[in-house]
């Protein structure tokens, strides 16, 4: 019974997250079946990413001490194993026919994101002595992270699939504005797990949610059935009469 419960609360802030993107997506909402599999690819890709930091585990001596130390291993081995490991897996639906509007980088790429969240919030809180505490810290913090950098690395894979002269350069903006988010939210996690304060990650969360609902107002008003005037944009009030 424990078991179920606590493995519920590891699951639902995913699936909440999954559920508000593909809420938000108003006018051709994706095929249930490419989510689906958009959030257990991202299940998967924790493997990879998992080997990844494993494999420079063994090199984790050499680094530096300090700062220096903390933040090659938070921005470099953590951060940039986890968010490759996402876009590799994300390109998978970068040219399905359903990929027809900005907004659905977003959505695909929260999908993969939520997947590996998922499963990283399942070894985290299965794994504590205290899974009731940890679940919850992380249902307002690790998860929602996690979405804000599938939201921004999905931005530029919207902007990515429809300017493919710029594609490159958009797809390894992606890449980096969600390492840089991921890295400086690890970062200050282990930097306050010393010093005992926390304001740099809670910062680099709000900042990261601020960011991510401006991603999603703005992609979902450069919705070819907004631009077309094929449906009216969703925040557009009609004025009132005269």
């Amino acid at each position: 019974m424990n078991l179920l419960l606590y493995s519920s609360l590891a699951i639902a802030p995913g699936l909440a997250v999954c559920i508000f993107i593909y809420w938000r997506d108003k006018f051709e909402k994706e095929p249930l079946r490419l989510l689906i599999f958009s959030f257990f690819s991202g299940c998967l890709c924790t493997l990879p990413a998992i080997a990844i930091q494993m494999a420079c585990n063994h090199w984790h001596i050499a680094l530096p001490r300090g700062l220096w130390g903390t933040a090659i291993h938070t921005f470099i081995v953590v951060a940039l194993s986890e968010e490759f490991c996402k876009f590799w897996f994300l390109k998978r639906y970068y040219r399905h026919s359903a990929f027809n509007e900005p907004y659905d980088g977003i959505t695909y790429a929260v999908m993969v994101s939520m997947g590996f969240a998922t499963v990283e919030n399942l070894l985290y809180v299965l794994g504590s002595e205290n899974p009731i505490e940890i679940g919850m810290v992380r249902m307002f913090t690790a998860v929602p992270a996690h979405a804000t950098f599938g939201v921004m690395m999905g931005f530029f894979v919207g902007m990515a699939k429809f300017r493919p002269r710029y594609a490159f350069w958009f797809k390894l903006a992606g890449i980096s504005i969600a390492v840089l988010f991921h890295g400086s939210y690890d970062f200050f996690l282990y930097v306050g797990a010393k010093n005992g304060t926390w304001s740099g990650a809670v910062a680099s969360l709000f900042l990261g949610l601020w960011l991510s609902l401006r991603a999603i107002k703005i992609h979902t008003g450069k919705s070819v059935f907004v631009l077309e005037g094929i449906m009216p944009e969703e925040d557009e009030e009609d004025e009132p009469s005269k």
